[in-house]
């Protein structure tokens, strides 16, 4: 017979030790990842800056990117690589700190490392805690899959490619427009 799994909190996430990797709660089970490699920080880098530069003409919300921490629950800490919130919803989940609940959208630049958590772990907790959209970047195949939510579980992904020439735009930052071949590049 097995004994209980112990689920680590909050509590114990923040004795973890400042070493430049990635720690993450998800169900009070304790994730350790790399540092991101070379093509992961130019595409998050990418990113950030068209969505910045967009929110800097359309100022409606605020973008970060990681280190930064999404505490759901007392046992799930997170630490995506970029998250947007409007600033309606920053009014009631930013603290001084990090993120206390849902952003509007959260996205994850896949590794070897991440891909499988990413696509199935991370997914389902934020599709659970309320995060209106998930964009899971694989930059090995330059490519997007968007996962959107209509108050409720994730509908099918919508792929998008750099070598279609795709353009991503959300009804999270309505008229916004990303060439992958911008991300990617």
């Amino acid at each position: 017979m097995r004994p209980p799994r112990v689920k680590l909190t909050y509590e114990d996430f923040l004795q973890f030790p400042d070493d430049g990797k990635r720690h993450e709660l998800i169900d009070g089970q304790h994730y350790v990842t790399p540092s991101p490699n070379t093509k992961h920080q130019v595409v998050s880098g990418n990113l950030h800056f068209l969505i910045r530069a967009w929110l800097e003409q359309h100022p409606i919300g605020r973008i970060f990117y990681a280190p930064f921490d999404i505490v759901f629950t007392q046992f799930d800490v997170v630490e995506p690589d970029l998250l947007y919130m409007s600033d309606e919803r920053a009014a009631t989940i930013l603290t001084s700190k990090h993120v206390t609940g849902a952003p509007e959208l959260v996205i994850e630049i896949g590794s070897p490392a991440t891909r499988k958590r990413d696509e199935t772990i991370k997914r389902r907790l934020y599709e659970r805690c309320g995060v209106v959209e998930y964009w899971l970047v694989d930059p090995d195949l330059d490519v997007i899959r968007v996962y959107r939510s209509d108050d409720g579980p994730f509908g099918r992904p919508l792929e998008l490619s750099a070598e279609a020439g795709d353009v991503l735009t959300t009804p999270v930052l309505p008229g916004l427009a990303i060439p992958l071949a911008r991300v990617f590049a």
